[in-house]
């Protein structure tokens, strides 16, 4: 545990959320929890781009008075986390392995049980491959529930990349592999390019307040910072060899929350996910946009709560 550093965001005090930093496989993450600290329930949020840990703050005291014990980590590269330099240290293999490392730094303080991946955006990229890779080594990691939220399995994105329509929305992809402008661009004017991300994109823009927007654009104009994001998708593209998904199946029960109005990704990108997620449950919020659990989180938390107790 690291001392002495700040924190990216300050949780209301009624929320019960605490925050502290934890070493794990290299790396020092900022993390908020909740929750019994000894329960042997454990749910690790990952969140989005260009995000931070603050987007589960209306989820995490929900799955606290559940009983969880809810770890929401800033990735690699965000907030007050360790941030790499290279390019290479975005790797889809390193950001799977700094999961595995969180469930293990939580079972070193308190015997784990079961684990919950709930994920959102480019935290549910890394969700999919975790809960995949787990499968596929005969799950080391007790995971026993995955949450996705408007991201689609990989092979379902594989798939709809071969489609001009998700193709032309898949725009910025390409334009965050060129060097040094994408992140001055979504910096610039006191992180004009991450404001517009979330207000721009969202339907109901009352849930993103300058007091919201404040907290992520001060986190994207850290030193380092924006490159450390951006990095995340220059990794994806030329180190795509760096996990083997194999056949891609998830046997455990899944839930796909998806905001019907996501700019980003259609809703195509639904469609199929079953034949590799046999246990899936897929529920459609319509006029609620990419960000979804910050946008609806009463329709989101009621969601996760009502399939967690048929679960």
């Amino acid at each position: 545990m690291s001392e002495g550093k700040g924190f990216s965001w300050v949780p209301d005090p009624a929320s019960g959320i605490r925050q502290r930093f934890v070493a794990a496989n290299g790396i020092d993450f900022e993390l908020a929890e909740a929750g019994p600290p000894t329960s042997k329930k454990l749910v690790i949020c990952l969140h989005g781009f260009p995000e931070l840990n603050f987007s589960w703050r209306f989820q995490m005291p929900m799955l606290a008075a559940q009983g969880w014990r809810v770890w929401a980590p800033n990735l690699r590269g965000y907030g007050q986390t360790s941030r790499p330099e290279a390019v290479r240290a975005y790797g889809m293999d390193h950001l799977t392995a700094d999961i595995g490392a969180l469930i293990e730094a939580a079972a070193a303080e308190a015997p784990v049980d079961e684990v919950m991946i709930l994920a959102h955006d480019w935290g549910a990229i890394i969700g999919w491959a975790f809960a995949i890779l787990n499968e596929k080594a005969a799950a080391p990691y007790p995971l026993t529930r995955l949450v996705i939220m408007n991201v689609p399995h990989p092979k379902v994105m594989q798939r709809e990349l071969r489609r001009w329509d998700q193709l032309k929305k898949s725009w910025y992809v390409f334009f965050f592999q060129l060097p040094g402008l994408p992140e001055r661009y979504m910096a610039a004017n006191d992180a004009a390019g991450v404001r517009r991300a979330f207000y721009g994109m969202a339907v109901d823009k009352s849930r993103f307040g300058k007091d919201v927007l404040d907290v992520y654009a001060a986190a994207a104009q850290a030193p380092g910072a924006m490159t450390a994001m951006v990095n995340y998708y220059r990794a994806l593209m030329r180190h795509r060899d760096a996990i083997d998904l194999g056949d891609a199946r998830i046997t455990i029960p899944t839930l796909m929350v998806w905001g019907e109005e996501d700019a980003a990704l259609g809703l195509g990108c639904t469609v199929g996910t079953e034949h590799w997620v046999p246990q899936l449950h897929l529920h459609r919020l319509p006029k609620v946009s990419h960000w979804v659990q910050q946008e609806a989180p009463d329709k989101v938390n009621a969601i996760l709560a009502d399939w967690l107790d048929r679960a």
